[in-house]
């Protein structure tokens, strides 16, 4: 009887591991698949995310912005960091993530502007 249960977990054991290992090299290829169709620029968008902790969408929400313009995230960074400030009744917290998105925002600027200057120095065929 001890040796049919014994069998049953190893089997069963056996079985999860295959399932868990067959997810986790799709989750693997889903990803790759990715960011090769974001293409290089993905690859640095990608980095960046990874180090700020924030992504490009969850720090245009924080600071409220549609489209990167550096003005526009200059304004709603110093509108937001000023009524976060704890000195008036602000959060330090939220103050803390509106300097986060604003470094991951100026992070992704940086990268478009090198893929700029890259395209334009591209000899044209």
């Amino acid at each position: 009887m001890a040796k049919y249960l014994a069998q049953i977990i190893v089997m069963g054991v056996q079985v999860v591991g295959r399932a868990f290992a067959r997810a986790l090299r799709q989750e693997f290829a889903a990803s790759q698949a990715a960011a090769d169709a974001r293409g290089r620029a993905g690859h640095q968008s990608a980095a960046a995310s990874n180090l700020s902790g924030l992504s490009l969408q969850e720090a245009q929400q924080i600071l409220n912005i549609s489209k990167l313009n550096p003005e526009q995230v200059q304004k709603n960074y110093e509108h937001l960091f000023k009524v976060n400030d704890k000195s008036v009744g602000g959060s330090f917290y939220l103050q803390s993530k509106v300097v986060r998105a604003k470094e991951r925002l100026d992070e992704e600027l940086r990268i478009q502007a090198q893929e700029d200057r890259e395209k334009g120095q591209m000899p044209k065929t």
